[in-house]
């Protein structure tokens, strides 16, 4: 069984950071892709972070680049999202996910194979 929990949402001020954890389990899990996800009410989920577990590659979506960082911690089974300058656009509900494909191999963005239950993040102006 293959578990993802996410931590650390909350509200924040804009301009404000919040760094978003994701714990997983699943001794035989051979993830190779791990990606965080957000919706905000009324809208599609979409993609926002992406890593490589094999080669540490990142992929961001354009309204994060440059404001929000993805790593991954294989000692703690953490995966984490730092977010800074956050605005009101980043409002939403924050997803992290898991595949046992290459991040490249993934179409449609969104198909990864496991997933978390979310968590919120409110940014007030």
């Amino acid at each position: 069984q293959v578990i993802l929990a996410e931590s650390g949402g909350g509200s924040v001020q804009a301009g404000g950071s919040l760094r978003l954890s994701c714990a997983f389990a699943g001794a035989a899990f051979n993830r190779r892709c791990m990606g965080w996800f957000r919706q905000a009410p009324g809208k599609e989920r979409e993609s926002v972070a992406r890593i490589n577990t094999v080669d540490g590659n990142t992929y961001y979506s354009d309204p994060v680049k440059g404001r929000f960082a993805v790593s991954l911690d294989n000692a703690k089974h953490t995966m984490y999202l730092q977010m800074s300058r956050l605005n009101p656009a980043d409002t939403g509900m924050y997803y992290c996910a898991a595949d046992t494909r290459d991040c490249w191999m993934i179409s449609p963005p969104g198909s990864f194979g496991y997933w978390g239950q979310g968590t919120q993040i409110t940014v007030s102006s």
